[in-house]
């Protein structure tokens, strides 16, 4: 195998979970336990603010939620992590679930004081379609929140997956004491505001070692004898290959905003997450062990450095070698392409690289060719499947407020619709542009975008429409028939392809109880 100690380096994975549960603080924590970063909010500081290294959009900033899914690479004892921090925010869950097909695990955070969430929900499921591996990280342990063991019924009832604890916290609230290592034997002393280090870790082999009750008072060491004897019963030791099936998710209790509990589960991490995994393509399952190039675009982002007008486009490498200069099929379009100043990214700062190997995200600048969901490869034509544009649930009109900035809008519509954030409909044989998004969030961050950015202002006018469904037949005669009658609901998406617009779910089900000679569905991988 040619690259085979290449691929068995990397780990690839996203952390995922609900707004607020502290995802970015432990993103933040990660750069700065491997030495990535050097103080917090290290992109941008100032005497008054600090903001997360991985914040990089300046609506972002403003509202102190992560809305675009920040890509950074960083080493930690001989292995190369691929890190995918998302957006938490539930308008923009559309990225994040494209994100988790360029992934191979996952780290949920859970809030210990607000338990499973909404968004937390929805997040595990598109992880359990894939059968995705994932590690839980239970935060904010420095804060009153629910019974450890009630929260551990919790997660498992409502998120439909077997835990493991990894670690045991001791109490909670102003109360917590620190976590004992189930896995390594030893005892992490937690105290607030400063950081653990090595001098907090005390080993103890024998959890009847009198040391425990010397560290931790006599009511704490025996509360925690009884529960690692519980837990040791119930669970015993891990089974990775339960874990990499996705069946099983090992648990780790903490505090990312104290750096605390981190390291432990950095360190068991990278021992058992898997390397890059083969992947499923529109002709063959690729692996990452063949010689030729083969990687996606699953992410596009404009104007990530507002100076310049560069727009990147993140490739997941799935198979071979990525090198720099070398020309690579675009399947697409039909065409090859090369890439001068292919990036590795640290969040806001990009480095050049040589080459990239499977499990690698590579920034590629892009002058508008990229699409989500394009392939490259060295000659094969296929695409790699399961990387859909789902329908969106509100729809507006845009409104161009200055004609002078007709050109500058319409870029700006269609530079930003590639990146994902909105889907962009054109009324069928009309001008009427429509903008479908998942939430209303992101009405608002386009709106800032196209200002900022484009220098076009607009405003949005609400449409009564509940979904956008992508039409196709195997009888034309019927489809026009359907398109002529249904006229005012008709509008083509960005790539030309016919969407019927439905008033509400009544609406829908009756077109398609009267129309069986037409399909109706519900994302657009149809059209690949």
């Amino acid at each position: 195998m040619k690259y085979e100690n290449e691929i068995n380096k990397r780990r690839t994975f996203a952390i995922i979970s609900h707004p607020d549960a502290g995802k970015t603080t432990l993103t933040e924590k990660f750069l700065l336990f491997v030495g990535a970063i050097q103080t917090a909010g290290a992109v941008k500081s100032n005497k008054i603010k600090k903001f997360a290294t991985s914040d990089f959009m300046e609506i972002e900033r403003q509202r102190g939620i992560s809305v675009a899914t920040s890509v950074m690479s960083f080493e930690y004892k001989g292995i190369l992590i691929n890190l995918l921090d998302t957006p938490g925010h539930k308008d923009f869950a559309e990225d994040t679930y494209r994100t988790l097909t360029a992934v191979d695990s996952v780290i949920l955070v859970i809030d210990s004081v607000n338990g499973v969430e909404e968004q937390t929900r929805r997040l595990m499921e598109v992880c359990r379609m894939r059968l995705t591996p994932v590690i839980v990280f239970i935060n904010k342990m420095d804060r009153d929140g629910k019974n450890r063991f009630d929260l551990l019924e919790e997660i498992e009832k409502e998120l439909k997956i077997e835990l493991h604890p990894m670690t045991w916290p001791i109490n909670s609230g102003k109360d917590f004491k620190g976590v004992y290592d189930l896995h390594n034997k030893s005892l992490v002393l937690f105290t607030a505001n400063t950081k653990a280090t090595d001098e907090d870790t005390v080993k103890i082999d024998d959890i009847n070692n009198p040391l425990l009750d010397d560290k931790l008072g006599e009511k704490d060491a025996a509360l925690l004898r009884e529960d690692v004897e519980l837990v040791d019963g119930v669970h015993g030791r891990l089974q990775v290959d339960d874990y990499l099936s996705g069946k099983v998710a090992p648990v780790f209790f903490g505090s990312a905003i104290n750096n605390f509990g981190v390291r432990e589960m950095l360190d068991t991490f990278i021992q058992i997450a898997p390397i890059p995994q083969c992947r499923e393509t529109s002709v063959r399952e690729i692996c990452p062990d063949e010689e030729k190039l083969s990687g996606f675009i699953f992410k596009i982002h404009a104007n990530l450095d507002p100076k310049h007008r560069d727009r990147i486009a993140f490739l997941r490498v799935c198979s071979g070698k990525f090198e720099r200069n070398k020309y690579f099929h675009h399947v697409r379009l039909d065409k090859d392409v090369r890439f001068s100043n292919p990036y590795t990214f640290l969040a806001r700062d990009k480095d050049v690289i040589e080459e990239a190997y499977p499990g690698d995200v590579v920034g590629l600048f892009d002058t508008g060719n990229f699409k989500i969901g394009d392939t490259l490869t060295e000659g094969e034509d296929f695409y790699f499947t399961g990387i859909p544009s789902f329908s969106p649930e509100i729809f507006k009109e845009v409104l161009n407020k200055d004609p002078m900035k007709t050109k500058q809008l319409e870029k700006g519509l269609l530079q930003l619709t590639d990146e994902g954030v909105a889907q962009l409909f054109t009324q069928f044989g009309g001008n009427k542009k429509i903008i479908g998004c998942v939430g209303e969030l992101q009405f608002e961050v386009i709106q800032y975008r196209l200002l900022h950015e484009y220098s076009a202002s607009v405003q949005f006018n609400t449409l009564p429409f509940y979904k956008a469904c992508w039409i196709t037949s195997n009888d034309p005669k019927k489809l026009d028939e359907f398109i002529r009658f249904k006229h005012a609901n008709i509008a083509e998406d960005k790539d030309g392809h016919l969407v019927y617009l439905a008033q509400s779910e009544w609406y829908l089900n009756t077109e398609r109880n009267n129309n069986p000679d037409i399909e109706f569905h519900f994302t657009s991988e149809i059209h690949k």
